[in-house]
């Protein structure tokens, strides 16, 4: 457990870092209004995830460990949206396309919820 748990966290850590030099990068070639380097950072994420998948469910070639460095690990710290379309996908993959709409719908609802509360909660002080 505790390997697993390293595993997750260095590539949380890769992940992470990642993510802000490669926004970081984008936004300063494209500046924009819109928020294109987590735009472009969350589409690569989707597309990790997707070859990471790939890789390891339908050609068996990554270990138990290195599934979990690159898919828990690293897409989990580069961006969350890829956990998320993977999900999805899983539930597109299932044909519960009702279940689908109820937590794509949730997600968008309640995350956008959660931030005006978030952002609200000075008010209590």
């Amino acid at each position: 457990m505790l390997r697993t748990l390293l595993l997750i966290g260095l590539g949380g850590f890769l992940g992470s870092i990642s993510r802000f030099l490669i926004a970081l990068g984008v936004n300063r070639i494209f500046q924009s209004v819109l928020p294109v380097g987590t735009l472009a950072v969350n589409i690569l994420g989707c597309l990790l995830i997707g070859i990471i998948y790939s890789l390891a469910e339908q050609k068996n070639m990554l270990s138990p460990e290195l599934r979990i460095f690159l898919g828990v690990g690293f897409c989990g710290g580069f961006t969350t949206y890829s956990s998320f379309a993977f999900d999805k996908f899983g539930l597109i993959k299932a044909g519960d396309f009702l279940m689908l709409s109820v937590y794509v719908g949730a997600s968008v609802f309640l995350g956008l919820l959660a931030v005006y509360l978030g952002s609200q909660i000075h008010k209590l002080f």
